[in-house]
């Protein structure tokens, strides 16, 4: 069972992993002025893809299921991301974000009855001071409706974690993913529209980077972080998220030539400290989230079979 825990940490944290590069993605390849754009090309042709592939469409409640989760996972979400990439320094808009896991944990003692541990406020509150030692700079420019977006972000992030844990699809994990891109890049495009007028013509870079953003971003990512989300508590998917900001401070040193500090070295070592403290667990308590898993999916008309059929059918043998 440890050893099974262990790798699905692992594969889910490629997620956040993957998610680190958006910064740099979209400052160096993305035209500029244009995130609702680019929330829309992340977000609707993986999901059209995703639904084509799997040949499922939702029933039941999941029609509105689908459109709620996709709203707040990938159309707000996205939209928020991308108006904080454009508007704030990525260390502010990292720091404000790193505030998601303190919200899962509340959310989830709230919704799915998890028990609110001390370790777990520790962790969230000392994930957030690392992430700010990590890539917070003296000076760094405060934009208030980047600030907004940011926090928001987070806010909507965290919900949809949360309620992606409660209502447990029953269809395949490639569908569920779809749907969800497919119900939030429509909720996007009109908006982008209107606010951003007909799109540039795009540059061979600019392709590149939507097609990066959109296979591997989206597609990919989403697809083992909602199998992780499935597996694992909300708590223990959403603290993989601090992963973000650290691989976006790498991608800095190594790809731009950035210099690190000594107190940015600190930041990172004091990330992954809360990442391991919210990741350990006392003797017995890897049961009981089993059970406490087990017990989600029985409550909400979803069969564990269910969830281990979704499980095989995630990327994880297709990844390259």
């Amino acid at each position: 069972m440890l050893s099974n825990r262990v790798g699905t940490l692992l594969l889910t944290a490629l997620a956040p992993a993957v998610w680190g590069t958006t910064y740099l993605v979209t400052t160096e390849f993305l035209p500029p002025g244009r995130p609702l754009l680019a929330a829309v090309v992340r977000a609707l042709p993986a999901g059209l893809a995703l639904v084509a592939v799997t040949r499922r469409l939702p029933q039941g409640v999941w029609w509105w299921r689908a459109l709620v989760l996709g709203a707040l996972n990938i159309g707000a979400f996205f939209a928020l991301l991308f108006v904080a990439a454009y508007r704030l320094p990525g260390g502010v808009a990292a720091t404000v974000g790193a505030i998601q896991p303190l919200l899962v944990a509340l959310l989830s003692a709230g919704l799915l009855g998890q028990r609110l541990s001390a370790r777990t406020l520790i962790a969230a509150v000392t994930g957030v001071a690392g992430v700010s030692l990590l890539v917070l700079r003296a000076g760094a420019r405060l934009d208030a409706l980047g600030v907004a977006a940011a926090a928001g972000g987070a806010v909507v992030m965290a919900t949809g974690v949360v309620l992606s844990k409660r209502w447990g699809s029953p269809a395949p994990l490639l569908a569920t993913t779809g749907w969800q891109l497919v119900a939030g890049g429509l909720l996007l495009l009109p908006v982008a529209l209107l606010t951003e007028g007909a799109p540039p013509v795009p540059t061979a870079t600019n392709l590149a980077g939507y097609a990066y953003i959109a296979v591997i971003g989206s597609a990919f990512a989403y697809a083992l972080w909602f199998r992780g989300i499935q597996l694992l508590t909300p708590t223990d998917v959403t603290f993989l998220g601090l992963l973000s900001p650290l691989v976006a401070t790498a991608l800095g040193w190594l790809a731009l030539g950035q210099e690190l500090s000594a107190a940015q070295g600190f930041g990172a070592i004091v990330v992954l400290g809360s990442l391991v403290a919210a990741q350990s667990r006392r003797r017995g308590q890897g049961a009981k989230d089993a059970d406490d898993a087990k017990n989600t999916h029985v409550t909400l008309g979803t069969s564990p079979a269910a969830a281990t059929v979704a499980a095989t059918n995630s990327p994880d043998t297709t990844r390259s």
